[in-house]
């Protein structure tokens, strides 16, 4: 009995125990509904400006907070009490409040609070226009939202960062793509106030981008949401942005409508208490109490009340009058203090400019200067690399000889490719490369490409496939040198990072409109491919996929930096498609003119060019070069094919001995001390015009091509240079001057 009694008294303090957690448990959540009702309510209230109402709701969730001991909502408070004060442009006070909650949040691991709090210390840092920091809070508060999976929050956060790039005049592009982006994520949101930051930014980025109707249009979507939710601010921001519309567009009117209305939304707190005060006077000195006076004093005697009557409205008009003087007289003021400052903000800011370009002009010159210096200074001892490898290649060197010397020729071959790539992307940078416009067979030239590759791609074992649309006019007219370079490059590319592979070369028309043919060029492989991320940079100067791609493969990454910027000057640009491992496509358009061809004239195909005789055996030549390791390995070329050369060091000692023997032709070096060799050649011709004199020169040739043949020139022979052309151009220069004899 004793033991059935203690049973029933344990289950009924253990079910008293229950009833009292089931009702703490209760009130509990009452109380962080109440909390998280009153946070609401602040947040609406500072979007709306009503910062006493605000300020009085998040005390209380604060106290609320504090009673059940709630830290995160301890946190959140601070939190959008900073927001509290950022709008209010206390920014110290913001920071005070943000860190208080930061420090909290990551106490307790509230990862979506600590995002929150983020994105406000992001908006402070907008508004003081500190890029860096405000990017580094974006990217914080990034890292947290996509670990949530919060699609909301993360559009808040492209909406910020296009915030950032048009606050401080960055890619309006970029800015325009973020805000898309953020449209797109913010699509199921309730948060108007920010699908209103939205649209705010979107029209001040297309303002900047000279689309003032869409910027219009986004401009009457804010206004809409910001009218129907009292946001204040927002409206007044509006207002000011569709006066600066209507400036633009010419349309000062309502440009002035504008930005009165801006003005007075600016001063309605004072517009308010005006209309008290006058409600207050009227109460005193109502029409009402004026009308009985005026009665008892016509009683008394209707003289009085006609002067009275004639006094009270002079008094009102005047007192109208001065009333209308003062606020327009405030108003001019006011106009004319922000005209002031808008000038003196914009001299300041043309003066930076105009600094700025100049200082760009500086820069570009000096990296002109060192490109050419650098090139100069790279090549001549780079002819001596690959002048010195073709000798001994002509002296029946042994296999593992030969194997060395063809390694040494490929290095020498590689480093000429990297410096001319460099100086290709100095020329397309500065707008020196000139559109060229010539008739062509595009087939051929394409064809022609594949045929300079077909080594390369043999010994990677990959096979490359063309395809060519039979519809495309024989011959077109458009740039065939700039066409070649795009193309050795993109399937240069394709090659190098596809092994034991396929290329597909597709070439097809896309429409013709008149004598104009759009075209459609693929270039396809089966190779390594390029990971998402790193698609966008790679058409960017010196960028791979990754340092293992550079390691495997090598390269310098301009290839396709030179691809992109070649079709922006022809009118097109490079699209890519790719997945890592699968392999890549490019793709691009082109628009060219074709040229009918009339085969009823003549369909005799032309004769190719009949080589030239070698007509070097006995010939005297007069190398001038100063530098002895050049003298050696032009001398022994010649001599091996039974020339006789005599050497002058300088350009004085070459005018010299020119006029005291005569030679058949001159090899003559640019840059020597004492005379220069284009100083030389002009002091030639002012006693020798017959005698062919070939500038042998490691100098840029692009920009100074007519200043060499100016000066008396008759040919060109870059250095360092393949045997082919250098005997080719020679033999050309003696016949020449044998036919003329």
């Amino acid at each position: 009995m004793k033991n059935f009694t203690f049973i029933i008294i344990v289950a009924f303090w253990c079910n008293l125990s229950f009833a009292i957690q089931q009702d703490d448990a209760e009130d509990l959540q009452i109380a962080n509904e109440k909390i998280q009702q009153l946070l609401n309510d602040a947040e609406v209230s500072v979007n709306t400006l009503d910062f006493d109402n605000a300020i009085e709701q998040l005390n209380s969730s604060l106290e609320l907070s504090k009673s059940i001991d709630d830290k995160r909502f301890i946190a959140l408070s601070s939190s959008i009490l900073a927001k509290l004060y950022y709008i209010r442009h206390e920014f110290n006070k913001a920071i005070t409040e943000l860190n208080r909650a930061i420090s909290i949040q990551r106490e307790i691991g509230d990862e979506k609070g600590l995002a929150y709090s983020y994105v406000n210390f992001a908006k402070i840092f907008m508004a003081q226009n500190n890029k860096i920091r405000a990017d580094r809070y974006l990217n914080l508060a990034e890292e947290l939202y996509l670990k949530l999976d919060d699609q909301e929050y993360l559009g808040i956060v492209s909406l910020n960062r296009a915030i950032v790039i048009s606050r401080t005049q960055g890619d309006m592009t970029e800015a325009l793509s973020l805000l898309q982006k953020a449209k797109n994520q913010l699509a199921d949101s309730k948060n108007m106030y920010e699908i209103s930051r939205l649209y705010y930014y979107t029209a001040r980025v297309h303002i900047s981008l000279e689309n003032y109707e869409l910027a219009k249009e986004n401009c009457n979507k804010v206004l809409e949401i910001a009218q129907a939710q009292n946001f204040g601010g927002m409206i007044m921001s509006t207002y000011r942005q569709l006066s600066k519309i209507y400036e633009a567009t010419g349309d000062y009117e309502t440009s002035l409508e504008y930005l009165q209305k801006s003005y007075a939304r600016n001063d309605s707190i004072i517009a308010m208490n005006k209309e008290v005060l006058a409600e207050q006077a009227n109460a005193k000195y109502g029409v009402d109490a004026l009308q009985s006076s005026l009665n008892e004093l016509s009683i008394q005697n209707a003289e009085q009340e006609s002067k009275l009557k004639v006094n009270k409205l002079t008094t009102i008009l005047s007192v109208a009058l001065i009333t209308i003087l003062s606020l327009l007289t405030l108003s001019l003021y006011k106009n004319n203090n922000l005209r002031a400052r808008a000038n003196e903000l914009l001299q300041k800011k043309n003066t930076e400019l105009t600094k700025a370009k100049e200082n760009a002009e500086k820069a570009s010159l000096a990296k002109a200067q060192f490109l050419s210096t650098i090139t100069h200074e790279l090549r001549t001892p780079l002819y001596a690399v690959t002048g010195l490898t073709h000798l001994l290649l002509e002296e029946s060197p042994t296999e593992n000889q030969k194997e060395h010397l063809n390694s040494l020729k490929f290095s020498g071959e590689y480093l000429l490719s990297l410096i001319n790539n460099i100086l290709d992307l100095n020329k397309l940078e500065a707008n020196k490369v000139e559109i060229m416009e010539a008739s062509f067979d595009l087939k051929k030239r394409i064809s022609d490409v594949l045929v300079a590759l077909k080594n390369s791609a043999d010994e990677k074992n990959t096979k490359i496939h063309f395809n060519y649309d039979d519809s495309i006019p024989e011959e077109l007219k458009g740039d065939p040198l700039k066409i070649s370079q795009i193309l050795i490059n993109l399937i240069g590319n394709s090659i190098k990072f596809t092994e034991d592979g396929d290329i597909w070369i597709n070439v097809s028309k896309n429409s013709r409109e008149g004598n104009n043919v759009l075209l459609d060029f693929e270039i396809k492989d089966n190779g390594e491919g390029i990971s998402k991320e790193k698609q966008k940079a790679i058409f960017e100067n010196f960028t791979q996929g990754s340092t293992q791609i550079n390691r495997k493969f090598g390269g310098t990454g301009l290839g396709l930096s030179i691809v992109k910027n070649l079709l922006s000057l022809l009118g097109s640009e490079i699209n890519l498609e790719s997945d890592l491992g699968k392999g890549s496509t490019f793709t691009f358009q082109l628009k060219f003119e074709a040229k009918e061809v009339d085969n009823s004239i003549n369909n005799t195909p032309p004769k190719a060019a009949e080589p030239v005789e070698d007509k070097l055996e006995g010939k005297n030549i007069l190398i001038v070069e100063d530098n002895k390791i050049n003298q050696m390995i032009t001398r022994k070329i010649l001599e091996k094919h039974g020339v006789k050369c005599e050497v002058a060091d300088n350009g004085t000692i070459a005018v010299e001995k020119t006029q005291e023997k005569e030679y058949d032709l001159i090899l003559m070096d640019i840059h020597m001390p004492g005379i220069s060799g284009i100083e030389a050649t002009k002091e030639i011709r002012k006693f020798n015009s017959e005698i062919p004199i070939i500038a042998l020169t490691a100098v840029t040739l692009d920009d100074n091509l007519d200043e060499f043949y100016l000066n008396g020139f008759s040919d060109i022979i870059p250095k360092p240079y393949k045997t082919e052309e250098f005997f080719l151009k020679i033999n050309r220069q003696l016949a020449f001057k044998e036919s003329t004899v």
